[in-house]
């Protein structure tokens, strides 16, 4: 790997991490799922085609650590690709986190800084990111900065402008196109963390300069590892190539500004027809209603926090209703 991203890469390379990744983090995954979940599954519907060298797996975020882990453990496991993984600095405060980034090929994507600094790391990590598609690696990266709260997950113009600063780009469809996206739904039955994030938007709601501490993001973290998630769906849909290569004469009138949000809306589309839809009934009123009873926070607003916990999981459903694909992937 070029010494110029020495300061990016979480990971370390070597022959001893490639045993320990094969013998401890695989199995350790796998078993995980076993634990956590009713089954973690993989479901491709793109094309060998697509994946042939290389993608950027853009998904919707559920968990801050499960998300990549185990799409990582399932590529490795049906296609034989381990992807490298964008992963905030506001995560490594612990030493077993530290630990898991390094065998994981996890990468450094700065959220903190003045905006100088931040636009300097953005141009960085968009470098390094193409160096790493212009070999024929595979990535995974979040589609926002943070969770969709509220499961309404939309993919954030600001990613997507990021992918377009580095490489010498060119035009937006070029970088976009040499990045060869290919969106990634995922859904969990059950979110672990749905009454933490319930809390927190009554919290937030009650005091707008309320954040959390590192202490709650720790707390989080544990939370959606250890929790239970019921079934879980990973979805990996059609490269955006596809639909580029339909519009692009169409895009190329556009300003950059529209080029971003046309391809921010195509993505979004793809995630939310990919969903996983699992049924409800009365058994699921009775699991709202448990999850209120885990809040405990001053002034607590149970109706305001029922509301939000059925919000975060009818979006996805009213999300994939309304999507309109015209066929087009």
């Amino acid at each position: 790997m070029a010494d110029q991203y020495k300061d990016i890469r979480a990971y370390r390379a070597g022959g001893l991490l490639q045993v320990a990744d094969f013998l401890l983090v695989m199995p350790s995954l796998y078993c995980l799922s076993l634990r956590t979940s009713d089954g973690v599954r993989l479901d491709m519907q793109c094309s060998k085609d697509d994946l042939k060298h290389g993608a950027l797996f853009l998904s919707n975020h559920r968990d801050i650590v499960m998300d990549a882990a185990w799409l990582s453990m399932l590529l490795r496991y049906r296609l034989n690709i381990r992807p490298y993984m964008g992963i905030g600095n506001n995560l490594y405060g612990r030493w077993w986190l530290r630990v898991f980034f390094r065998l994981n090929r996890c990468f450094t994507v700065v959220r903190d800084g003045s905006p100088r600094e931040l636009l300097q790391h953005s141009q960085h990590l968009s470098d390094y990111m193409h160096h790493l598609r212009s070999r024929g690696k595979s990535i995974w990266l979040a589609q926002r900065e943070g969770r969709a709260k509220d499961g309404n997950d939309r993919t954030q113009e600001a990613v997507l402008k990021m992918l377009t600063l580095g490489g010498s780009c060119g035009s937006v469809i070029d970088a976009i196109r040499r990045m060869n996206i290919c969106p990634t739904s995922i859904s969990y039955e059950y979110d672990p963390c749905d009454y933490l994030k319930a809390a927190e938007m009554q919290l937030k709601r009650d005091n707008p300069d309320w954040k959390k501490t590192k202490e709650d993001d720790i707390f989080s973290m544990r939370t959606g590892v250890f929790g239970r998630k019921g079934k879980v769906m990973y979805r990996i849909t059609p490269s955006i190539n596809h639909w580029l290569n339909l519009h692009q004469a169409e895009l190329e009138t556009l300003p950059r500004n529209r080029q971003l949000q046309e391809i921010a809306r195509q993505i979004d589309r793809q995630i939310h027809a990919a969903y996983e839809i699992y049924p409800r009934g009365k058994a699921f009123d009775d699991y709202i209603e448990s999850r209120l009873a885990l809040i405990d926070i001053p002034r607590k607003d149970t109706a305001f926090l029922r509301e939000k916990l059925y919000e975060m999981y009818n979006n996805p459903v009213i999300n994939h209703e309304n999507c309109n694909l015209s066929g087009e992937f």
